[in-house]
């Protein structure tokens, strides 16, 4: 079994095939695949029913996206894995559709008028920005100096604070009810309140895998509840068909619009930064060597599943952590395993009746959920921020800055409904116009000035991240044996960072 042992550290050199390459049995492969899936199903399927009910899809349509989304996690999680040419890492990472992009999406979908015309307009950003990601992925790497702990830190927290008013409004009710008497009842608040308090009971009591399972738990309880007092609708679950094939473009074709094109780029650049820490925390997971090369691979496999998302009517994907909490945790290596899990994703994703029961999840549920979910986000963010010397006047600013550009399009909504339609679906939008801020301030006070940046350690941030996303509410982590301890160095702005034995760059190894 492709387990490694912490007390043997050399027990790689002494195999002549790496844990990650080995190809377990049948049976294992299908039990550790299947955990694969049930720790990243709830976070897969919140985007497009997030999406989808902003947009003011039918409940038809609801569960048409999240079969298309389940679809292509599946295709997406076996070219990361797998790897094809010079695309995908070959490592055990889990593909599904960034957060990033939620905020955005909305924007620009809203912007064309919501519902199906809304969707044209976002696939014709997310199939363009997926074509920028593929060609751009030998180049990133190199820019990584330019994303320090300031600015990965101030990003995260930004898409974190600015996701959770979309968790409250489905605490309430959902959009569909506002200005109603329904939003915002005690009925909703209450069902919001019972299935997070239910969440952080299984965190607080729960063992190690259940702690995994805390958000998919939660929702199968707070539905549950719903539907013996009557509130939860499963007659869409009857008259949906037993097996449907999401087809390229079902919507029509998409329709091209320079600024939210720019925008879904913008999104992309982002996920390729998480990316990157991703492929380096789960290179120190698994011991395996990591170099440039292996990040560019990974970007383009993001590429690739964001233009396949595009396609077949789904969205951005980049690496999901939890997964890479899940590795840690089991010391199950195998890339393998993350095929067999990509095999469920796509069987789950040709069954519209599964789709159609998670469409008729509650929205104060749902909110529920995500209010815990969303809130994690924005504590990583805070998590790498204890890394950054917030006592410096210009790290101080670029993170004040930045949080109060994020919030302006909630606060003062007027402002950009004044805007050009193009424009206000670039800028309307908290995570964009937060994270871009962020990235222009860095660049002002520490690239283009003789300030000193500092290069983000991932395999100090990111070896403790996964398992906050395994354990995602505060549980106490297992030790660590083999995770580096390494300090951040100040590098000059424009100087190459100390390099990584493979060619890249030097990410805190222990004795350097």
């Amino acid at each position: 079994m492709a387990r490694v042992s912490p007390q043997d550290p050399e027990q790689f050199s002494q195999q002549r095939t790496h844990p990650v390459d080995e190809v377990l049995p049948v049976g294992k492969l299908a039990l550790y695949g299947f955990q694969h899936v049930l720790a990243f199903y709830a976070g897969a399927v919140i985007v497009p029913i997030i999406l989808g009910n902003a947009l003011g899809l039918s409940r038809e349509e609801l569960v048409y996206l999240i079969n298309a989304d389940l679809l292509t996690c599946g295709v997406a999680s076996i070219i990361q894995a797998l790897g094809v040419w010079k695309i995908g890492a070959r490592l055990p990472l889990v593909q599904g559709v960034t957060f990033t992009a939620v905020s955005p999406m909305i924007a620009i979908g809203l912007g064309a008028g919501g519902g199906t015309a809304g969707l044209l307009v976002v696939y014709g950003a997310v199939i363009t920005a997926g074509i920028a990601t593929f060609l751009f992925a030998p180049f990133f790497s190199k820019l990584m100096k330019y994303f320090p702990p300031i600015v990965i830190g101030t990003i995260l927290t930004v898409i974190g604070l600015t996701l959770i008013p979309q968790g409250l409004q489905d605490a309430a009710g959902g959009a569909q009810l506002k200005g109603h008497a329904e939003f915002g009842s005690s009925k909703n608040l209450a069902y919001a309140l019972g299935t997070l308090l239910f969440i952080l009971l299984v965190v607080r009591l729960g063992k190690p895998y259940l702690r995994s399972l805390a958000v998919l738990l939660g929702l199968v309880a707070g539905t549950g509840v719903a539907w013996l007092l009557g509130d939860v609708d499963f007659s869409g679950v009857q008259s949906a068909d037993w097996v449907g094939v999401s087809t390229p473009f079902h919507y029509g074709m998409p329709k091209f619009e320079v600024f939210p094109i720019i925008a879904m780029i913008i999104v992309m650049l982002i996920t390729m930064v998480e990316t990157t820490g991703d492929v380096y925390a789960i290179g120190e997971v698994t011991r395996k060597k990591v170099d440039n090369t292996t990040v560019a691979n990974a970007v383009r496999a993001d590429g690739v599943a964001t233009i396949l998302g595009g396609i077949f009517n789904s969205f951005p994907y980049g690496a999901f952590a939890q997964n890479i909490g899940l590795v840690r945790m089991s010391k199950v290596m195998s890339r393998f395993v993350v095929v067999a899990a990509s095999g469920f994703m796509i069987v789950m994703g040709l069954l519209p009746k599964a789709g159609s029961v998670v469409a008729a999840i509650p929205h104060p549920v749902l909110g529920g959920a995500a209010i815990a979910m969303f809130g994690m986000v924005a504590a990583v963010g805070i998590q790498i921020l204890g890394k950054v010397d917030l006592r410096e006047e210009r790290n101080a600013l670029i993170l004040a800055v930045s949080l109060a550009a994020a919030l302006l399009p909630n606060a003062v909504a007027p402002f950009f409904e004044r805007m050009p339609e193009d424009v206000r679906a670039v800028l309307n939008s908290g995570i964009t116009l937060g994270s871009l801020t962020a990235v222009l301030l860095n660049l002002f006070f520490n690239v283009f000035t003789r300030g000193k940046t500092m290069e983000i350690d991932w395999d100090e941030i990111e070896g403790d991240e996964p398992e906050a996303a395994h354990e995602p509410f505060g549980a106490p982590a297992p030790a660590e044996p083999y995770a580096p301890q390494a300090l951040h160095r100040p590098v000059p702005p424009h100087a190459p960072g100390p390099q990584h034995p493979q060619g890249g760059p030097d990410w805190g190894n222990p004795g350097r």
